[in-house]
């Protein structure tokens, strides 16, 4: 917990690592947690505990601004929205009450795996497509559930599995990563209450001031970037990332031997 304000030399590395992580996020409905969680623990050196603390928290403030702005550039399909919020909100109060009684760790490759492919399955799609065309996904509810508990008790989920597989199905690029991210606000919100009554204000440290600072400054980008950006490159730029960022959760659950 902060003890005194800061100085700027000790923030700096924090708020550029909120602010890229919140770009990509913002902008391809995925990735802020496995970014700054990784860079927190692999580069700044922050301990795994309280690195993932810290991005929780972080993702009160992220998640609300990044919501807000995608609202305003009108990426957000309400219908859709309604849709994944309260399934959503099941899924993870549900991770997050069996966190302390199931390892959800277990399947969490497996998990990736799937990702995987659903990545490159997309990747094939923005290469074949020409004449861009859409369908409202159908499948919402399952993949809300889904997301939200692995986003509780997996250690991330909901962008990954909610928004690559809503893509699958057809959705617009720049609607769903719009709505998926304002849902985001709401589920991230219901799990950080049992989290933040669990450990109170330890995880607010220097290191989650400054991913604050850097999320909420780049997430007005994001929402941005994913409205002008167009479809084919945005799906391409989500199969780049998903296939990245799961490959490399693989790696980490299962070494080279």
């Amino acid at each position: 917990m902060l003890d005194s304000l800061p100085t700027l030399a000790e923030i700096a590395p924090f708020i550029a690592i909120g602010f890229a992580a919140q770009i990509v996020d913002g902008a391809l409905g995925m990735a802020f947690g496995v970014i700054t969680q990784t860079l927190l623990v692999s580069v700044v050196g922050v301990a795994p505990a309280a690195a993932s603390a810290s991005v929780h928290l972080v993702e009160l403030f992220t998640t609300g601004t990044s919501g807000i702005s995608h609202i305003l550039h009108r990426n957000v399909q309400w219908g859709l929205f309604l849709r994944l919020v309260p399934a959503g909100i099941v899924g993870g109060v549900s991770g997050a009450y069996l966190l302390s009684s199931i390892d959800a760790s277990v399947a969490r490759p497996y998990v990736m795996i799937y990702l995987t492919g659903i990545g490159i399955y997309l990747m094939f799609r923005a290469i074949r497509m020409r004449k861009p065309s859409f369908a409202d996904p159908k499948y919402t509810a399952p993949l809300a559930l889904a997301g939200g508990f692995l986003d509780a008790a997996g250690g991330g989920g909901w962008g990954p599995v909610v928004t690559s597989n809503l893509l699958v199905q057809g959705g617009e690029p720049a609607k769903t990563i719009g709505t998926v991210n304002t849902a985001e606000f709401l589920l991230t919100t219901s799990i950080s209450i049992a989290f933040i009554s669990t450990i109170g204000l330890s995880a607010f440290t220097v290191a989650t001031v400054g991913l604050i600072i850097g999320g909420v400054i780049a997430a007005p980008f994001g929402a941005l970037f994913a409205k002008r950006i167009k479809p084919r490159t945005l799906l391409a730029a989500v199969s780049v990332v998903l296939i990245a960022t799961s490959v490399f959760s693989i790696w980490k659950a299962w070494p080279i031997f």
